[in-house]
C-alpha cells in the first residue's frame, strides 16, 4: 500500500508559479533573482499556513540553481536543484527557533557562515519563527545580521512581527505575506480535489474555506477531514455536519420570518439549534455576521467584501433586496448589545430570546395588540393615549359652550366619573379649567357691550374643590405607606438591620439611582428596640430621606418581619462627623500593627 501524504504536503508549491494569491511578493522575488540583486536578509512574516516557509525555501533554491530560467525560476535539473529536492543539500539550512532560541544555537549558525558552499553560490539560513529567539541570542545575531560574508543570505520567518526587535527589522528587507482569499482558497482546493479524483460541491468548499479563515494549510487539513468522513464524495451537508458547523440556511431564515414579524417560529427554530448543541452566544455573532453581509450585499460595490462562494454570495444579493436599511442596522445595534451582555448574563438563553424577540418586532407596526412585547415604542405609545385621555377630560370640564350644558347634571356626572378613576388626570384637567375660564373672562371683558356675557361657571358645581383633591392625594400618599405587617415582631440585630438597609438600597428605582449612592453612605443603628435613628451629615440628604421616610419605614418593616418599627431621623453634630482618612494616615494606621510592619519591612515595601 502507498504511504499516505497530506494533502498539505503532498501539494506543497515547489515553484513560484504553483504559490497560491501571494501574487506581488512571489514576481518581487523572481525580479530579485533575474537582476542578481539580491539583499544579505529577509524578513518574511504573515499568518499562519499563507506560504512563508514554502516561498523560503522555493527562493532559497532558485538564487542556488545553475541554471535558472528566464522567468526566475529554478530548472530543478541541476545538481543543486536536485540535492534540495532529495533533502541532501549543505547550503541550505533550516533552523526552528522555537527549539534552537539560545545564544549557542546562534553561535552555532555564525560558524556554519565561514564555509563557502561547495555546490552554488550562496549558503541560504532559512530560520522560522524567529520571534521564539531570546534576547540575547538577538544581540548574538546582530552583528552578523547586519554584515554576513557575502556568499551567506538569511530568510527569517515569522507569525509575529510585533515580538522582533527593532534593530532586527531595520537589517532586513520585509515582506508581508497576505491571507488567503476564500476564491483563492477554493480554486485551489478545486485543483486538489481534480487532482485526487474526488467530487464535490461548491458550497462545500466554501465552508471548508471559510472555516480555514485564509489559511491554506488549515484548508488543506479540514478537506483531508471531509474527504475521509464523505468517501470522495464532499458534499455541503456531510460537511457542516462533520465539522458541526451551523447551517447558514439558519441565518436565512432568521431574517426571513423577523420580517414577517413571527416570533413564534423564530423561538422554535432557536430550540431546535440549541439542542444540537449550538451556543446560544455563536449563534448571535454567526446572525450579526449575517447581518453584516447582507448588508454589504445592499450595494453592489460592497458585494465584493463578502468572502463567501458565488452561491452564498447570490443569497445574500437575494435577501438584501427584501430587507430596509433600517431594519439592517437595528438588528445589528440589537445583537451587538447581546454579545456585550451574554458575558455576565446569568440566563443567556433568555437574553438570546430577547434579542431575537426584539429583532422580529423592527418591522412591527407601532400600535399593535396588546401583548406585542414592544417595549420601549409601545410604553410610548401607552403615554401618548394617557395623555390624550387626559387632555380630553379637562376639555370636557373647561369647555362651557358644549360640554357643560350651563347647569345640566349629566357633564358634572362625567366629571365625576374621571374624578374617582384617575386624580392626577383630573388635577390637571383643573388647571385647565381655570386657564380656560380666566382666558373667557378677558376675552368677554374685551367684547361691545351689545354682546351679552356668558354666565360665570362655578366649580363647586361640580361637586370639586382643590381642598378635596388635595385630602384624597394625602389619603393615598397615607394608605401607600401603611404598614402591613402590624401583627410581626421578630427581633433582629444591628449586622441585619445594615444588611436590609443595603438590599433596600440597591433595589431603589433608576430615577434614584443617586439618593440611593448617598443613603448607602448611611449607618442605620438601633437606638432603643425597635427605634431606628439614621444620621445624616447634610441637611439636602436629610430633606430627601424625610420625602421617602414612610416608604422607608414599610420596605424596613417588611424585610424585618417587625410591623413595630419607627425611624428617627436628625442632622449629625459636628463631632459626630468623622473625617475620611488620606492614603498616608490609612498606611500608618496599618504599621502600628505588628504584624504588618514586619511583613513591610522584611519586603522593604514603601508608600508612593
Amino acid at each position: 500500500m502507498e504511504e499516505y501524504i497530506v494533502s498539505a504536503r503532498k501539494y506543497r508549491p515547489m515553484s513560484f508559479d504553483s504559490v497560491v494569491g501571494q501574487n506581488a511578493l512571489t514576481t518581487t522575488l523572481r525580479n530579485a533573482v533575474k537582476s542578481g540583486k539580491l539583499a544579505h536578509a529577509y524578513l518574511f512574516c504573515g499568518p499562519r499556513g499563507v506560504g512563508k516557509t514554502t516561498c523560503a525555501r522555493i527562493f532559497a533554491k532558485a538564487i542556488n540553481c545553475l541554471n535558472p530560467t528566464a522567468d526566475g525560476e529554478a530548472c530543478g535539473q541541476c545538481e543543486s536543484c536536485r540535492a534540495f529536492s532529495e533533502q541532501r543539500s549543505y547550503n541550505i539550512f533550516e533552523l526552528d527557533a522555537a527549539s534552537n532560541n539560545s545564544v549557542e544555537n546562534i553561535k552555532q549558525i555564525m560558524e556554519q557562515t565561514r564555509i563557502p558552499p561547495q555546490v552554488g553560490r550562496y549558503k541560504v539560513f532559512i530560520i522560522d519563527e524567529v520571534h521564539m529567539l531570546s534576547t540575547a541570542a538577538f544581540n548574538a545575531f546582530l552583528k552578523t545580521l547586519e554584515e554576513p560574508p557575502a556568499h551567506v543570505i538569511f530568510i527569517l520567518a515569522t507569525t509575529e512581527k510585533h515580538k522582533i526587535l527593532p534593530t532586527i527589522l531595520s537589517r532586513c528587507q520585509i515582506y508581508d505575506f497576505e491571507r488567503m482569499t476564500v476564491e483563492n482558497t477554493i480554486a485551489h482546493l478545486k485543483h486538489v480535489a481534480d487532482k485526487e479524483g474526488i467530487k464535490y460541491e461548491e458550497e462545500a468548499l466554501g465552508i471548508i474555506a471559510e472555516k480555514a479563515d485564509g489559511g491554506m494549510r488549515d484548508a488543506l487539513s479540514i478537506f483531508d477531514q471531509a474527504a475521509s468522513f464523505c468517501q470522495g464524495n464532499i458534499t455541503y451537508q456531510k460537511v457542516i455536519e462533520d465539522l458541526n458547523e451551523l447551517d447558514a440556511d439558519n441565518y436565512f431564515r432568521i431574517i426571513d420570518l423577523a420580517m414577517e414579524n413571527k416570533v413564534s417560529d423564530i423561538m422554535l427554530l432557536l430550540n431546535s439549534i440549541i439542542e444540537k448543541g449550538f451556543d446560544g452566544g455563536n449563534l448571535i455573532n454567526g446572525l450579526a455576521s449575517h447581518v453584516r453581509n447582507v448588508l454589504m450585499a445592499k450595494d453592489a460595490s460592497t458585494l465584493t467584501l463578502l468572502e463567501v462562494s458565488k452561491q452564498q454570495r447570490d443569497k445574500y444579493a437575494e435577501q438584501a433586496q427584501r430587507c430596509p436599511t433600517r431594519f439592517l442596522y437595528t438588528a445589528l445595534k440589537i445583537m451587538n448589545q447581546c454579545d456585550l451582555n451574554y458575558r455576565q448574563s446569568s440566563n443567556k438563553r433568555l437574553l438570546v430570546e430577547l434579542t431575537l424577540i426584539q429583532v422580529a418586532q423592527i418591522t412591527q407596526p407601532e400600535d399593535t395588540a396588546d401583548g406585542a412585547g414592544r417595549s420601549p415604542k409601545r410604553l410610548k405609545s401607552l403615554f401618548i393615549h394617557l395623555t390624550t385621555a387626559r387632555n380630553t377630560a379637562a376639555q370636557q370640564v373647561a369647555t362651557p359652550g358644549k360640554n357643560l350644558g350651563y347647569g345640566t347634571n349629566k357633564t358634572g356626572t362625567a366629571a365625576m366619573s374621571v374624578v374617582s378613576n384617575d386624580t392626577e388626570a383630573l388635577s390637571q384637567a383643573m388647571t385647565a379649567a381655570a386657564n380656560t375660564i380666566t382666558s373667557a373672562a378677558s376675552l368677554a371683558s374685551a367684547q361691545t357691550d351689545n354682546k351679552p356675557k356668558p354666565k360665570a361657571i362655578k366649580l363647586s358645581g361640580l361637586g370639586i374643590t382643590f381642598q378635596s383633591l388635595k385630602r384624597k392625594q394625602e389619603a393615598a400618599v397615607k394608605q401607600e405607606a401603611e404598614i402591613t405587617n402590624k401583627e410581626e415582631n421578630e427581633e433582629f440585630t444591628q449586622e441585619l438591620l445594615e444588611l436590609q438597609w443595603l438590599s433596600m438600597c440597591n433595589r431603589m428605582p433608576q430615577k434614584m439611582i443617586a439618593l440611593a449612592s448617598r443613603m448607602k453612605n448611611v449607618k442605620p443603628h438601633i437606638s432603643n428596640f425597635p427605634e431606628i435613628e439614621i444620621v445624616v451629615d447634610n441637611q439636602i440628604l436629610l430633606d430627601q430621606i424625610n420625602e421617602i421616610k414612610g416608604r422607608i419605614r414599610v420596605t424596613l418593616a417588611k424585610a424585618l418581619h417587625n410591623g413595630s418599627v419607627n425611624l428617627t431621623l436628625r442632622l449629625a453634630e459636628a463631632e459626630e462627623i468623622s473625617r475620611k482618612l488620606t492614603k498616608k494616615e490609612v498606611f500608618d494606621e496599618l504599621m502600628k500593627q505588628k504584624e504588618v510592619r514586619s511583613f513591610v519591612e522584611s519586603m522593604g515595601l514603601e508608600l508612593t
